[in-house]
């Protein structure tokens, strides 16, 4: 009841808010929506994650976790997606083998042990960038949900970096799903939806049907895996579909009872043929 009540009480704020400051009812309606309730890492998180080399790197002015596992001339990058962490990885990370492979992960902005308070696809991909910038190309980058998002987004507007190959998994397809979702989860009235929308605008410099997953794709010149559960209830399989038909090199995976997560062990196996035969391939073009 009180996971109802609370959106609620918000979205009442919000419109009470906006019929007396509707800048300040845009700025603070806008931030909410940025404002992940990211769990907590728990014991048992951070006791596999302390298992890897940490280290930190500054993205939009606060500090990002990241971690690496492995010491092999591949590498491999870990993306988690909202409201998450990089303990999501877990069995993925156990999967390959750190001889062979470096193994990295890092928590996104206003996640996990990450600093921030606010996070959205720039200011993921921002860290992404970054993160990029200071350890060099990837021979693959593995991303879930957001964290797929994020990364289409990057290589849309800097299709200069270096990666190999490049998989999605349960990626969402626009952003005005979530815009759309979130008026209706809060309640808010068309007046307040729009100051909200205006301060988007203003802040990110693009309305929210810029930030298109299958029009991102399209910029791609990379092999790639997309894998997605047709049962995914907070990123519906259409969106796959699109993404596929906009990224000529990519190969569509359908999987059914997996939910959005996507952590079962043959998703795992997926993605380490995936990686494993697309090496094989590099290598036998030598």
């Amino acid at each position: 009841m009180t996971k109802k009540i609370i959106p609620k009480l918000i979205g009442t704020y919000l419109n009470t808010l906006a019929a007396v400051a509707p800048s300040r009812a845009g700025r603070v309606g806008f931030n909410v929506f940025c404002t992940p309730l990211a769990p907590p890492v728990k014991p048992h998180h951070k006791q596999f994650l302390e298992k890897a080399s940490l280290f930190t790197f500054k993205s939009g002015g606060v500090d990002i976790q990241g971690y690496q596992w492995g010491s092999g001339q591949k590498k491999i990058l870990f993306l988690h997606g909202w409201q998450s962490h990089s303990y999501r990885w877990k069995k993925y990370i156990e999967a390959f083998s750190e001889e062979e492979y470096t193994l990295y992960a890092f928590d996104a902005p206003a996640h996990g042990l990450s600093k921030g308070k606010y996070a959205n696809i720039p200011i993921y991909s921002e860290a992404i960038k970054v993160f990029l910038e200071q350890l060099g190309a990837m021979d693959t980058v593995v991303a879930h949900s957001m964290g797929s998002f994020s990364t289409l987004h990057l290589l849309y507007n800097h299709p200069q970096f270096d990666l190999g190959r490049l998989v999605l998994l349960g990626s969402p397809g626009e952003a005005n799903d979530f815009i759309s979702f979130y008026k209706n989860f809060t309640g808010l009235n068309d007046r307040t939806f729009k100051y909200i929308i205006d301060y988007f605008k203003q802040t990110l410099g693009q309305t929210p049907d810029y930030y298109s997953a299958p029009k991102f794709a399209t910029a791609l010149k990379i092999p790639g895996l997309i894998i997605h559960d047709e049962g995914d209830e907070e990123a519906p399989y259409a969106h796959a579909q699109r993404i596929h038909t906009a990224w000529p090199q990519s190969q569509l995976m359908t999987t059914q009872g997996f939910g959005h997560n996507l952590r079962a062990p043959e998703v795992v196996e997926m993605v380490k043929d995936f990686v494993m035969k697309e090496q094989l391939q590099k290598i036998g073009a030598r």
